[in-house]
């Protein structure tokens, strides 16, 4: 694929959006001071306040495992345990990160289709008090999943009160979390805040930024700490002004609503293109910016040569192709037919 065309393979690999740019570019004028004792950065929390309620602490970081991680360690020691599902990007995509730096044990749950729920948490919800067993503490959930399904905010809630029933943390990796508001039609704050969640990782560099994610509490009591262990991590932003700067553009008008609506919209219109083409058969809902379909094993090396994109799961021939903010109709109708032709050959 050569530097000027748009894939399926992630959101990740996506332009940044030309209004994060010029953000950036207003940002570099000037001395400010550092670590995030400038202006741009109390704007920014300011406006993730507007989202996500006056009460929260948010902290910005580089990219998502450390997110993820950080605010994990925040509410843990190393004697406790994290619920997350066998797909969760705690437990299959970071390298061990999560058990590296906060010494805690994963305990996956498998899923069909990448969420919890209470039935699959409750087995795992004993032992406390007992020295000879890891402590659960904390039930991680992805909003929306790596599989590209959505959390209802009732389900959260549900979620959030069995959490709370047992003295536990809900923690949230939100890293699309945008693309779960624009396919649900809910404020950021319904699905976190109002719906119990006690801390928040929250995605910027998939939905049009250059890099930046924030780490948001909503128990302040939560992220007492977090300032050191956000140091100790290697995440402090000395010229933190343009990460704030990124989601200021970002989330002081719609731009998040729009970039987000505007990926689910061409998964959506993926998924009915590869519909009803023989041999692909779509393994989960589109309900955000994912498409995930089983594809005959002796067509994906010549469709990935084509246009590369990821195998999600190799057992059962499964691939994973994602829409971003910068995916055009016209991209969709040309990797459709680009699958109908490959297969048919």
């Amino acid at each position: 694929m050569n530097s000027n065309s748009r894939g399926f393979a992630s959101d990740n690999n996506a332009v940044v959006h030309p209004a994060i740019i010029a953000a950036l570019a207003a940002a570099n004028t000037g001395h400010c001071l550092a670590y995030g004792d400038d202006p741009y950065t109390a704007e920014a929390m300011e406006t993730f306040k507007r989202h996500f309620g006056e009460g929260i602490e948010v902290f910005f970081v580089f990219n998502g495992t450390a997110a993820n991680v950080l605010g994990l360690k925040a509410a843990t020691r190393s004697h406790h345990a994290v619920i997350c599902a066998d797909t969760a990007h705690i437990h299959v995509d970071e390298c061990g990160a999560p058990e590296r730096f906060t010494g805690c044990k994963l305990l996956a749950v498998p899923t069909a289709d990448g969420k919890l729920t209470p039935k699959t948490i409750r087995p795992l919800l004993h032992g406390f008090g007992f020295e000879h067993h890891a402590q659960p503490r904390v039930i991680s959930i992805t909003q929306p999943t790596e599989l590209g399904t959505l959390y209802s905010v009732e389900e959260i809630r549900e979620i959030s009160g069995l959490a709370a029933e047992y003295g536990m943390v809900l923690h949230m990796d939100g890293a699309r979390l945008a693309n779960a508001a624009a396919a649900l039609d809910t404020p950021l704050k319904a699905m976190t805040a109002d719906a119990g969640v006690d801390v928040l990782s929250f995605g910027g560099t998939k939905n049009g930024m250059m890099f930046g994610e924030a780490v948001v509490f909503f128990d302040p009591g939560l992220a007492k700490d977090f300032k050191y262990f956000r140091k100790q991590g290697m995440q402090l932003g000395s010229k933190m002004r343009f990460i704030a700067a990124q989601f200021q553009a970002l989330l002081s008008g719609d731009l998040w609503l729009e970039n987000a609506r505007h990926a689910n919209r061409m998964a959506a219109l993926l998924a009915e293109g590869i519909r009803d083409i023989p041999g692909i058969d779509p393994t989960q809902a589109t309900e955000t910016n994912g498409v995930f379909a089983r594809v005959p094993a002796e067509h994906i090396l010549a469709l990935q040569e084509k246009s590369f994109f990821y195998v999600w799961n190799e057992a059962i021939s499964e691939v994973r192709w994602m829409t971003a903010f910068d995916t055009t109709e016209e991209d969709v109708e040309g990797f459709v037919a680009m699958i109908r032709e490959t297969v048919r050959s």
